[in-house]
């Protein structure tokens, strides 16, 4: 998962009097660690996150396999706490995505690698939003409203999606490698 440390590393600097407008304080953001990396480094930081999003896919599945293990009565709040920190860590690792994306678009003149990255923040969307409808839909609250026929699609969505997700990342280190 995303450290808070790696999440401050790691953020994108704020548009200019931003806070001031909102009557906050305006504080010194870090300046971007990639900003003068090779592309290639860039492309491993995607690999990275993407490494990072998995471990988060897989720890909002065991917080909600123990969701469901927990009850009845169910332990709600455990399971909120955990959705709250996979939530947090898909936030960190979309805005370091968008930000390496606006870089190969703007000042790397990268567009088709930034067309790329761009494909692979749609899919991870869609993933996290048929995993959640997933999860909702396997409560035990709905369990007997379960349609068998709409899990199985939804499934399949996140199988394809999946496999979508590993084509952009191919491409992406193929046309990358083209690049240099």
């Amino acid at each position: 998962m995303i450290t808070a440390k790696a999440s401050a590393d790691s953020a994108v600097p704020s548009v200019h009097g931003t806070a001031v407008a909102a009557g906050v304080p305006e504080r010194e953001e870090p300046e971007w660690p990639w900003k003068d990396a090779p592309i290639r480094a860039l492309v491993q930081r995607i690999h990275q996150l993407q490494a990072e999003r998995a471990q988060a896919f897989r720890r909002l599945e065991e917080g909600h396999l123990q969701y469901l293990r927990s009850g009845p009565p169910y332990d709600f709040p455990r399971y909120r706490s955990t959705v709250h920190e996979v939530t947090q860590a898909f936030a960190a690792a979309s805005r370091e995505v968008l930000a390496v994306e606006a870089e190969l678009s703007g000042p790397r003149g990268q567009p088709l690698l930034a067309s790329h990255v761009r494909s692979l923040q749609q899919l991870e969307q869609t993933r996290l939003a048929t995993v959640a409808l997933l999860q909702l839909m396997g409560t035990p609250e709905l369990t007997g409203q379960e349609d068998t026929l709409e899990t199985h699609q939804l499934k399949m969505k996140v199988i394809k999606t999946m496999e979508a997700i590993s084509e952009v990342l191919q491409d992406l280190r193929f046309d990358a490698e083209s690049a240099e």
